[in-house]
């Protein structure tokens, strides 16, 4: 089963991405227009985590198929083994653009290292990898199953969709002045961890300019706005 219902998150990245999807998506929707220079006009459809299906997060085929995306000529059973990317929140826009998202509070979330155990799995995985880790000009000195593991495995799945001529794009919402989980105090401190991370994968940004979207949210302007 890869359908995952959430209670109400009651602290941190996914008390807000649920706060923020369900109360006021269209201040999130303004962003993403902005940083993509959409039309205005463009209506973005959020899918997950929604109240009334469970906050369900969803991960493998059952986000694609929540989605209505078919990977026909390069599937992701072929790409990956079971247990990929649980993604924060999922979303769709009038034109067919596919929003994936990961939301942090606070900068330790980035940090994380592969795990799978099984040979054949961790293969695949290493494999798909390089394969990412080369679509971005990315030499192999760097190492994509340490440290910032998480955020390579979402860069995988993000250019596997486009391998499938799938207009995606990987948006990471990045909240701050988190107090309750010692989160950054402003939009600065997460550009810093972020150019880091770029750094410790071997990233250059203008590879990653209309595919991967960094937004910025201050917790205190949704306070204010009522998202409670």
């Amino acid at each position: 089963m890869s359908r995952f219902p959430q209670k109400e998150a009651t602290k941190g990245s996914q008390k807000w991405i649920q706060k923020l999807i369900n109360n006021k998506p269209d201040h999130l929707n303004s962003l993403i227009k902005e940083k993509l220079k959409l039309d205005e006009d463009e209506q973005i459809t959020w899918y997950s985590p929604l109240k009334t299906d469970d906050y369900a997060e969803y991960r493998d085929n059952a986000f694609l198929k929540l989605l209505g995306i078919k990977l026909e000529a390069y599937p992701l059973k072929n790409y990956w083994p079971k247990n990929g990317p649980q993604w924060d929140a999922l979303g769709k826009s009038y034109s067919e653009k596919i929003f994936l998202v990961e939301a942090k509070s606070h900068i330790p979330e980035l940090i994380s290292t592969l795990k799978a155990i099984n040979k054949d799995s961790r293969n695949k995985i290493l494999e798909s990898l390089e394969e990412t880790r080369k679509s971005f000009g990315v030499n192999n000195d760097f190492d994509w199953s340490k440290t910032f593991y998480q955020y390579a495995n979402r860069l995988a799945h993000l250019h596997l969709l486009r391998k499938n001529k799938i207009s995606a794009f990987m948006i990471n919402v990045n909240f701050f002045n988190d107090s309750e989980v010692g989160g950054p105090m402003s939009a600065a401190e997460w550009r810093g961890a972020i150019r880091l991370l770029h750094r410790c994968l071997g990233l250059k940004e203008q590879l990653l300019k209309n595919k991967v979207i960094e937004v910025y949210i201050d917790i205190t302007d949704l306070k204010e706005g009522n998202l409670y």
